[in-house]
C-alpha cells in the first residue's frame, strides 16, 4: 500500500460540479492498494499515518501527530500511485490492485483512520475528482508499507 501525505492548511474534493469532501487543517491523503495487500497493510498505514509526527509543537518542530493537534484527514484513491513509468512513456499499472480488490481495502483505510479517532472524509472512489489543497510547509511524504518478504527476517512491524 502507498500513500502520499501533505499537510494541509484546508483541502476539498469535487466530483463534477458537486463538492463531495472538505477538511481544514489536517492531511490530505492519496492512497494506492497494491495487488498483494491485504488487512496486515490497511492496519499498518491507518496507525502510522495516524501517530505520523508532521505538525509544529510549540517550539516550530515537526514533533505533533494528527491525533495530537485535533486535525482532519481527507482521503482519495488513486491507483497511479503504482504507475511504472520505468520503461517507456506510458505507465504500466499492473502491480496496482483491480477496483473490485482495492476498493474494500481502500473503505477499509477510512474505516481503520476513523477507528483511531481521525476525523475522515473522503473522495468518491474510481471517480473523477478534482481535488483541490493547500499545502503546508510545504509538507509531502511517501508513505510505503514493508516488503512482507522480509517481514519474517526482521520479526513482527513495529512503529517507529
Amino acid at each position: 500500500m502507498r500513500a502520499v501525505v501533505q499537510r494541509v492548511r484546508r483541502a476539498a474534493v469535487n466530483v463534477g460540479e458537486r463538492a463531495v469532501a472538505q477538511i481544514g487543517p489536517g492531511l490530505m491523503i492519496f492512497v494506492g492498494v497494491g495487488r498483494d495487500d491485504g488487512e496486515g497493510e490497511v492496519g499498518w498505514m491507518a496507525e502510522k499515518i495516524a501517530h505520523l509526527r508532521v505538525f509544529e509543537d510549540v517550539e516550530g518542530r515537526m514533533d505533533r501527530s494528527l491525533l495530537e493537534v485535533g486535525g482532519e484527514a481527507l482521503v482519495v484513491s488513486q491507483f497511479t500511485l503504482y504507475g511504472d513509468v520505468r520503461k517507456g512513456r506510458r505507465p504500466d499499472f499492473t502491480a496496482a490492485a483491480r477496483p473490485a480488490e482495492a476498493e474494500p481495502m481502500y473503505q477499509r483505510f477510512v474505516r481503520d483512520l476513523r477507528g483511531r479517532g481521525v476525523p475522515v472524509q473522503s473522495g468518491v472512489f474510481g471517480a473523477r475528482m478534482l481535488v483541490e489543497l493547500e499545502n503546508d510547509g510545504p509538507v509531502t511524504l511517501l508513505l510505503e508499507t514493508p516488503d512482507r518478504r522480509y517481514q519474517s527476517l526482521s520479526g513482527p512491524r513495529t512503529e517507529d
